[in-house]
């Protein structure tokens, strides 16, 4: 496949950080890119709406429906879908980006935090999963795409934040058991992670300022996650990829832009210790 044009991708998450980046990315090659999160409105601390990422996603070439989306609302993530699959045609990729962080330790890890996380994370992707794959088995080369770590289980990946962990590798474990549930329908279920922190308001809020700096930005996981949506369905499924790897792999070799300090060191993400 050599584009996106037409495609309908459905990106929970998408207002801002990674899932905008990638549904601009897809929107320059002309796909059909269906925006959703909580934030309609302009909020006082982050920028950017579901609106103002549907303008933008026009801008680039691309066509647009911005819907407000709970995803903890399993009834709203149905009607989401439901519309979405009418007013485009039906659906090709879902791209699950939507997550909830709280690194804490387990004392210091309230029950509504956990909550959140388990039902942003884990639930969400479950949910969302289950409303697009009736629409998924009627495309030509669909992609669910779900933004989780590889399934490191030393339990240094566990030990400061369980209930993050645990959140983000369930996320993880939906989407491997549904390539292979739905590997007859050529449905294919991938995970991407980025090698580095990126530059977004998680990293922002949560890690020291000098970490920000020590990242990429969203550009090279909306690129990474372009690659393996061109990639074919009926061959690519069950893998926990990487960005700078997936890139590697197009051919890329300088990555330079990507970062915030270019020439300075790069801060490792959470959950790639071997």
């Amino acid at each position: 496949m050599s584009s996106l044009r037409d495609k309908v991708v459905f990106i929970t998450g998408s207002s801002r950080g990674i899932g905008r980046e990638i549904a601009l990315r897809c929107a320059r090659d002309g796909a059909k890119v269906i925006i959703t999160g909580k934030t309609a409105e302009p909020h006082a601390k982050l920028s950017g709406t579901i609106h103002s990422v549907a303008e933008e996603v026009v801008a680039v070439g691309g066509q647009a429906l911005a819907l407000q989306l709970d995803v903890r609302d399993e009834q709203a993530i149905h009607d989401a879908v439901e519309q979405a699959a009418a007013h485009f045609g039906g659906i090709d990729v879902l791209v699950n980006n939507a997550s909830a962080i709280s690194l804490t330790p387990t004392l210091q890890t309230p029950a509504k935090r956990l909550d959140l996380m388990w039902g942003v994370n884990m639930r969400a992707t479950f949910l969302a999963s289950q409303a697009c794959i009736p629409h998924l088995q009627q495309a030509v080369n669909p992609h669910i795409l779900t933004l989780s770590p590889p399934l490191n289980m030393g339990p240094e990946n566990f030990a400061p934040h369980v209930a993050y962990t645990i959140s983000k590798y369930g996320m993880s474990m939906v989407t491997m058991g549904l390539g292979r549930e739905f590997a007859a329908a050529c449905i294919a279920c991938n995970c991407l992670w980025p090698r580095t922190t990126i530059a977004t308001a998680a990293i922002e809020y949560n890690f020291p300022a000098e970490i920000l700096h020590a990242s990429r930005k969203p550009a090279i996981v909306a690129d990474a996650a372009h690659a393996i949506l061109m990639r074919s369905s009926d061959t690519c499924s069950g893998n926990f990829f990487i960005d700078e790897e997936v890139l590697r792999e197009e051919g890329v070799s300088d990555f330079e832009h990507y970062s915030v300090s270019p020439g300075g060191r790069l801060f490792d993400d959470l959950f790639l210790q071997k």
